[in-house]
């Protein structure tokens, strides 16, 4: 997949490891709200919810963050900043 054809936002390394990076407490959360929590605590991310049977792309991206939901809807990675 193309870094054009995704729907995450561009890739910018200027804002690597710029404010919080880990959301361990976030980890058996509703997705949803896990997503609205570190956008809110790191406006320079951008949390994307990822599904079971989901694959996002394989690029290593500071301004991006893969929230992992299991089959509840609940969080069940620790969200980290490029993961």
């Amino acid at each position: 997949m193309s870094c054009r054809n995704h729907p995450y936002p561009p890739c910018y390394s200027v804002c690597c490891h710029l404010g919080k990076s880990s959301w361990l407490e976030l980890t058996g959360q509703n997705a949803e709200k896990a997503a609205a929590t570190i956008q809110r605590e790191n406006p320079l991310v951008t949390a994307a919810i990822i599904l079971p049977g989901q694959r996002p792309i394989g690029d290593y991206c500071c301004n991006w963050v893969f929230v992992w939901a299991d089959d509840n809807g609940n969080v069940n990675l620790v969200p980290v900043i490029g993961c």
